[in-house]
């Protein structure tokens, strides 16, 4: 008879940039707090300030155990990946 001694065992790796928004950016055209709204398409057109520097800091991030929820307040544990933004008065969200 023979028994098999399995371990499953995760790690994950962690990583972060800023940006700066432009000046205009919470009153733009007028709106107050236009960010809360329109953030999200902003960092998705401009994924050039961010996209490809978040990954070469991915890549130089070492792998730590876990599933890294702890980490910039991740919210999703049923995903393999999750992309936030938070901005300096604590408002965020998803990618």
């Amino acid at each position: 008879m023979k028994v098999k001694i399995m371990q499953r065992q995760v790690f994950y790796k962690y990583a972060e940039v800023e940006i700066e928004l432009p000046n205009d950016w919470n009153n733009k055209d007028g709106v107050e707090n236009y960010y809360d709204e329109h953030l999200n398409d902003y960092l998705h057109d401009n994924e050039n300030l961010w996209c490809g520097k978040l990954h070469l800091n991915l890549d130089r991030a070492y792998y730590e155990q876990g599933f890294g929820m702890h980490e910039g307040n991740f919210t999703d544990h049923t995903e393999e990946s999750e992309w936030r933004y938070e901005l300096e008065n604590g408002n965020g969200g998803h990618l």
